[in-house]
């Protein structure tokens, strides 16, 4: 055990390979692109959790109604992610992304006018099926262009999109809200949308370095059960799952805990509402460069990737705890803006960990899947903190029992994550295991 965690027994998966493949050119370009692409995604996401005190004044809606509106953009999320997951193993993903986009486009539209409860609730699970398999079809497609040796700060970028989506969404979507209408603000988005889906037919590529059509032929095979009951699979799905419970309920919980249970006014929330955000990009951009860093001076992804996600899961999850026992609304949202925050971590290391040991042709099924399960959080986080709320004394001690519920699953989860991330030995193991399956790896799908 201890000789894994080693920098002699856990050079990167590229050193065992040879001299690192160079980047394509056209690669960064790329990168930006799919970071936008992420920056409308979580643009989209936050939208009803910005406009939650006005949506909920408008249409007289109780928190527990609230939170089913939260909870239902994950209704069929983790579905599509998974469907589509096995699409990108043989379709380019430049189109996927586009058709995804569209959808995401559409569904806002029919917000601008006057709305139902019944059809704002139809939208978001709409919207939740086209975004589901967005990160996972943006990361594989990113995979497409970088070696595994320098996929975690792409990676990273492409977390970044989440933050910058709300630091730049809140301000702009927030004065919608407080001088036009909430309604208007899910039409800007329609149109952003519409945007970037022209700017990437423009310009828009499939990455030269896989073609998994052609490696769904020659590539060996791991059976799926295999892949998705190693360690590292189900220690990435449980780490996760913390985290994006914390981010649910920023997404849905965060602004109407600052103008109901806190007492701010909404203009004031909007610029709060960032703060966490602003902290997470920190996070996450630190993350991929330090894990970079680590690798190239030779330390496992044990080590470089496994430990460095989930330390700050387990951190965070323990000062997040800390919320119910401060005095004052500063040092609260202090205690929510850092210990939220530190979940950034965790997104950085799982897709480059999963890419270390599953075959390209399969790689975007399994990412597809791990989003899928990892995201079944969201669709529990905004209802559990609903029903907590409605049925607590005061809201505010609604808001913080909430919370620490929250801080709870994030340090069970980082710790399930530090026990099972072993991705440098992963590969190994399953090909091991695959080895006495014969058939399974000799068994090539033809492309259709």
């Amino acid at each position: 055990m201890s000789a894994q965690g080693t920098p002699e027994m856990g050079r990167t998966a590229g050193d065992s390979k040879g001299l690192a493949k160079p980047t394509p050119k056209g690669a960064w370009t790329v990168t930006f692109l799919l970071f936008l692409f992420m920056v409308v995604n979580f643009a989209d996401k936050i939208v009803v959790g910005l406009a939650g005190v006005p949506i909920m004044t408008d249409m007289k809606l109780s928190a527990e109604q609230f939170g089913l509106l939260g909870s239902s953009f994950f209704f069929l999320f983790s579905i599509s992610a998974i469907v589509v997951g096995f699409i990108v193993n043989k379709v380019p993903t430049r189109w996927v992304l586009l058709t995804l986009a569209v959808i995401w486009a559409l569904a806002q539209f029919p917000m601008v006018g006057t709305v139902s409860f019944t059809t704002l609730l139809i939208c978001r699970i709409v919207l939740g099926a086209g975004e589901g398999p967005a990160f996972s079809v943006a990361a594989h497609a990113i995979y497409k262009w970088f070696p595994d040796e320098k996929r975690t700060l792409p990676t990273a970028i492409l977390s970044q999109g989440s933050a910058f989506g709300v630091i730049l969404a809140v301000p702009a979507l927030n004065w919608v809200i407080v001088n036009h209408s909430w309604h208007y603000a899910f039409g800007a988005l329609g149109v952003v949308g519409l945007i970037w889906v022209c700017a990437w037919l423009a310009l828009g590529k499939e990455g030269p370095l896989e073609d998994t059509q052609v490696l769904a032929v020659t590539e060996p095979k791991i059976p799926y059960v295999q892949l998705l009951t190693s360690r590292t699979f189900l220690g990435c799905v449980a780490a996760t799952f913390g985290a994006y419970w914390a981010l649910s309920l920023g997404l849905t919980w965060f602004t109407p805990f600052i103008v109901k249970g806190l007492g701010f006014s909404q203009s004031q929330a909007g610029f709060i509402s960032i703060l966490p955000w602003v902290f997470g990009a920190t996070i996450v951009i630190l993350t991929g460069w330090i894990s970079q860093v680590m690798m190239a001076r030779g330390y496992t992804t044990r080590i470089s990737r496994g430990v460095l996600g989930s330390v700050p899961l387990i951190i965070g999850g323990l000062i997040l705890a800390a919320m119910g026992h401060v005095e004052g609304a500063g040092l609260q949202i202090a205690a929510l803006v850092v210990g939220s925050g530190l979940c950034g971590a965790i997104y950085v290391v799982c897709p480059p960990m999963l890419g270390e040991f599953t075959p390209a042709s399969q790689r975007g099924a399994v990412i597809a899947i791990y989003g899928a399960l990892y995201t079944l959080s969201g669709i529990i986080a905004p209802s559990v903190m609903g029903t907590v709320i409605q049925r607590a004394g005061s809201m505010l001690d609604g808001y913080l029992t909430g919370f620490t519920i929250n801080a709870v699953v994030m340090v069970g989860s980082g710790v399930i994550g530090l026990l099972l991330l072993w991705p440098n030995t992963e590969k190994a193991r399953l090909t091991r295991g695959a080895a006495v399956q014969p058939a399974p790896l000799k068994g090539a799908v033809s492309p259709t």
